[in-house]
């Protein structure tokens, strides 16, 4: 069994910070990438970001403000959200591609944590 809990949503006011943080736990043998997702009232689930060894990905709209990174002894993801406006109102889900032994990398998702920014 491998889980994904994610913490740190909430409440900020347009122009405050949250971060975001995601814990993989159980049968891990290794992960390759890890990210972040988000999904706003009323539209389809989107990447905010994504993190391996060798990079890292962002959406544009969060270029310049979110910062993903990850602490590999933890298995743990970050996202450090600056700037946050109104429309990063969402649910924000962890993701991870994780090999549990004797099995093939599969996906895993987080249940999800909210971030509410007000106007």
């Amino acid at each position: 069994q491998v889980q994904l809990v994610e913490s740190g949503g909430g409440l900020v006011q347009a122009g405050g910070s949250l971060r975001l943080s995601c814990a993989a736990s159980g049968n891990i043998f290794s992960i390759n990438t890890m990210g972040w997702y988000r999904q706003a009232p009323g539209k389809q689930r989107e990447l905010v970001a994504t993190i391996t060894r060798a990079n890292t990905n962002y959406v544009d709209s969060v270029k310049g403000r979110f910062t993903i990174s990850r602490d590999y002894a933890k298995n743990t993801v970050y996202l450090q959200m600056n700037s946050l406006k109104p429309e990063d109102t969402a649910v924000y889900y962890c993701n991870a591609e994780i090999r549990s032994i004797g099995r093939a990398y599969m996906d895993y998702w987080g249940k999800g944590t909210l971030v509410t920014v007000s106007s």
